[in-house]
């Protein structure tokens, strides 16, 4: 049994539905972004701030490259980029968790701690750009994604039954 990637746009629930899957089924499941704040003893935020973007994408090249050599039948919700990183494949089957951008906004915004949820992604602190990069990014997931899920307006567990039957569980 191979690991299972969910890639999609921040805020569109990939650790949710990661804890989740794993809940229901048993696996174990990591974070990226967990695993590079572990790595750096730092938040991602703090990253973004003091090394910047490149920095942050350099530390998801090492973590993915970790990930396929030394992680198995696990479920990994990853960062809204980490689907950039080359070989992604390697790593596991890829899920794409779909929803609109408004959809994603609603989502964060009907959460107890909007706010908190908002202030730790870093690119989300300009709306105009966090549209504009989710645009970018729609085909960009599409394209490496060997399965899509649309979680848009639907329960957790509505999504969890869908990735496993699309999953064959």
């Amino acid at each position: 049994m191979k690991n299972i990637v969910l890639i999609g746009f921040m805020g569109v629930g990939k650790g949710t539905i990661a804890r989740a899957f794993c809940a229901k089924t048993g696996m174990y499941g990591v974070d990226t972004d967990d695993l590079i704040e572990s790595l750096e003893n730092r938040k991602i935020k703090t990253i973004f701030k003091e090394n910047g973007e490149g920095h942050f994408r350099a530390l998801e090249a090492r973590t993915a490259s970790w990930l396929a050599k030394n992680v198995k039948n696990t479920v990994i919700s990853t960062g809204g980029g980490f689907f950039m990183v080359e070989d992604l494949n390697k790593i596991g089957t890829i899920v794409y968790l779909k929803s609109s951008f408004d959809g994603i906004i609603e989502r964060i915004m009907s959460q107890p701690n909007a706010k908190h949820k908002l202030q730790k992604r870093p690119l989300f602190q300009e709306i105009d750009r966090a549209k504009a990069l989710f645009e970018k990014r729609v085909p960009l997931y599409e394209k490496k994604a060997d399965i899509s899920i649309q979680v848009e307006n639907k329960s957790i567990k509505e999504i969890v039954k869908g990735l496993e039957k699309s999953l064959k569980f």
